[in-house]
């Protein structure tokens, strides 16, 4: 079984400047549910690694992010697919903790889980946050230019290595294509 990391908000979900902050806001981006659905048929565990800084901003509370991961999991079942497990830092920017991208610590943790070296694991993002826990991880950053990322690919910077896709859809046609 392989694993693969991927960031929520603009990758597997339209993104918003005003947060996601219920389950009616939570809108899969075209072909992303079937993009994770072929992963999981493929042997992949498919893990999620997201900020959700909207919990320490006092916009939603634990409950409604459950909610939210409740309806993105019940859309996924019924494309066949499954997430393994959601791992999310809910603090705020100015909280500097270990866990929030571009800190590597919800990586770590999923490491740890899954008592796995992260070292070459697929982790799909489109923010250069996502991107550099990636890399402080070990893990392979890939970038898709949905959500922010054409614009992350605009600004540049990006961790030397980082394979870049239009989208979540045309990133696990090239994954899977070379295994």
């Amino acid at each position: 079984m392989s694993l693969i990391i991927l960031d929520r908000d603009g990758v597997i979900n339209a993104d918003s400047d005003r947060f996601i902050k219920s389950p009616e806001e939570w809108h899969p981006i075209p072909g992303s549910l079937a993009a994770i659905a072929r992963l999981n048929h493929a042997g992949y565990q498919v893990v999620i690694a997201t900020n959700q800084s909207g919990i320490a901003r006092g916009l939603f509370d634990l409950t409604t992010l459950n909610a939210i991961h409740q309806k993105m999991i019940d859309a996924l079942a019924q494309q066949g697919g499954l997430i393994e497990a959601i791992f999310f830092c809910p603090h705020a920017r100015e909280s500097r903790c270990h866990c929030r991208k571009p800190a590597p610590g919800l990586f770590e943790e999923i490491g740890q889980r899954y008592n796995t070296s992260l070292q070459g694991v697929p982790a799909i993002g489109d923010s250069l946050r996502d991107l550099v826990a990636a890399e402080r991880a070990g893990a392979q950053p890939i970038l898709v230019l949905t959500g922010k990322g054409q614009k992350t690919l605009e600004t540049g910077n990006l961790p030397p290595g980082t394979l870049i896709h239009e989208n979540l859809q045309e990133a696990v046609r090239t994954l899977l294509a070379k295994h």
